[in-house]
């Protein structure tokens, strides 16, 4: 923590000036690098640059201090898919800036990232974070969905009423709060649907995800293969009050009390300027 924090000043010396004061703000990914898909098929993923990239540069530019985490302290993965000028504007300038800022990061090394576990997170303890942030890409299907240290941070920044933002197939971590999440991924892995299950904290939020529609537009991306369930189905049926935009793959963003959630990598920057826009109150 203390290399990211000290990366984190230097970002804003560099930059832009210091907000008028520093907040907190916990960014947690996936720990894995692999999404499973239907008849025992792998589709290798992770995060997607420019979704924790673009939210993370504004909170640093702002003079925030960013503490980045996974269930189990691995460092994340790239999903090398994602280094795409397309998702930066079509500007192959901008994505070599964010390529490069992931690399002074260094989040991604095996060796000596800065990632720690959600254990650790709670033995820091979660009061002293201000707000979190859980970007996309297809790995939170994998292992958020269903993590049980992450079901208890949720928990705290919901009871707190503490900004909590997440983008693309992010807010699939959302499910990590219901009573019994693996039952209910369970079901929903198994027969395409699951019962509500009462007590779910986020039940009745407005909330956005990846659509089906754009799921079933981006498909060809695992390669012949098929997801066992889509995340809008998902949030529909455990109690979500599901918001789409018009027009497949424009940006979306949805707010209800401390939630903040974006539709797809197009909403990744407006996510971004609303939980900066949160932390200046």
């Amino acid at each position: 923590m203390k290399k990211l924090t000290t990366l984190a000043t230097s970002v804003v010396l560099a930059g832009i000036s210091a907000a008028a004061h520093a907040d907190n703000v916990l960014v947690v990914l996936s720990d894995s690098d692999h999404l499973d898909l239907k008849n025992g098929q792998v589709f290798s993923t992770g995060f997607y640059l420019n979704e924790l990239l673009q939210p993370v540069k504004l909170l640093l530019d702002a003079g925030h201090h960013v503490t980045f985490a996974t269930p189990e302290g691995k460092a994340p993965t790239l999903d090398r898919s994602s280094v795409d000028k397309m998702y930066f504007n079509n500007d192959a300038a901008e994505l070599e800036r964010y390529q490069a800022l992931l690399a002074q990061l260094n989040i991604t090394s095996p060796e000596d990232s800065p990632v720690i576990s959600l254990s650790r997170v709670e033995q820091l303890g979660l009061d002293r974070f201000d707000a979190l942030y859980v970007p996309g890409g297809h790995a939170p299907m994998q292992d958020l969905l269903t993590s049980a240290s992450l079901g208890r941070v949720l928990t705290h920044f919901h009871e707190k009423g503490k900004t909590t933002a997440l983008v693309c197939h992010g807010p699939i971590a959302l499910l990590a709060t219901l009573p019994d999440a693996n039952d209910f991924v369970g079901q929903l892995s198994a027969k395409g649907q699951a019962s509500a299950q009462s007590g779910w904290i986020y039940s009745g939020y407005k909330m956005t995800v990846i659509s089906n529609q754009e799921e079933e537009l981006a498909k060809g991306l695992l390669g012949g293969g098929a997801m066992k369930f889509y995340p809008q189905t998902a949030l529909q049926q455990a109690g979500g009050q599901y918001s789409s935009n018009t027009s497949p793959w424009t940006s979306h963003v949805v707010m209800d009390r401390e939630l903040i959630t974006g539709q797809n990598p197009a909403s990744a920057l407006e996510v971004g300027q609303a939980l900066v826009k949160r932390l200046e109150r």
